[in-house]
């Protein structure tokens, strides 16, 4: 039977965030990390501010919001504040519940030296990465990607030795794109230039590639 598509949502919902977090999703043990961090600075947190006038958005929260940053590769503080007010995992790794309004960008700006200042920051990220190495969290495996596009009108069979023209008319039989055998050639950026495209560098690719 086709089930009804409900436009109506429910009044009443009892639901947690914690509840829509899986119970392996590596934020979980980073979160423990980052608590534990906390707790063992909690006096240091303190002394950072008045003990009188309007509270604070906490500390633990523009840290731990910098950590996700981090992590999910967020460009920017204010696009990092238009997700935590619809980011339910985010909510759930800052503490907030579900009808909590997302705090101002502008928090980063007005903390973020206060942070530096009493050296917080690095404390914090230096505890919580040697808690993760402690609890092999951490992977030694490395990779090396590289999402640059670079546009070059040139190819293997421009480069020429540097001061050799290329030839002005191709032959009239020559289809425009010649076979050229240069194996065994040395070719290197020092000793070849490309008669297209000047700034263009020769690179080699790795193993298996």
């Amino acid at each position: 039977m086709r089930g009804a598509d409900q436009k109506q949502g429910n009044m009443l919902c009892l639901i947690s965030p914690d509840m829509r977090v899986p119970r392996n999703h590596p934020l979980r043990s980073i979160r423990r990390v980052a608590d534990e961090a906390f707790r063992e600075m909690d006096e240091v947190l303190a002394g950072m501010y008045s003990r009188t006038g309007r509270p604070s958005i906490p500390p633990e929260r523009l840290l731990k919001s910098f950590v996700l940053m981090a992590l999910y590769s967020i460009r920017s503080e204010r696009l990092f504040c238009e997700q935590l007010d619809y980011n339910l995992l985010f909510r759930w790794f800052l503490d907030m519940d579900m009808v909590e309004d997302s705090f101002d960008h502008s928090s980063f700006s007005k903390n973020r030296q206060r942070l530096l200042d009493h050296g917080v920051a690095q404390k914090f990220f230096a505890q919580v990465v040697g808690y993760a190495r402690d609890r092999e969290l951490l992977s030694d495996d490395h990779f090396t990607v590289d999402g640059t596009l670079i546009e070059a009108w040139a190819s293997l069979k421009s480069f020429k030795p540097k001061g050799e023209k290329a030839k002005e008319q191709e032959p009239p039989d020559d289809p425009g794109n010649p076979s050229i055998d240069f194996k065994g050639q040395n070719r290197k950026n020092s000793t070849h230039s490309s008669t297209t495209d000047p700034e263009s560098r020769l690179m080699r690719k790795g193993k298996g590639k």
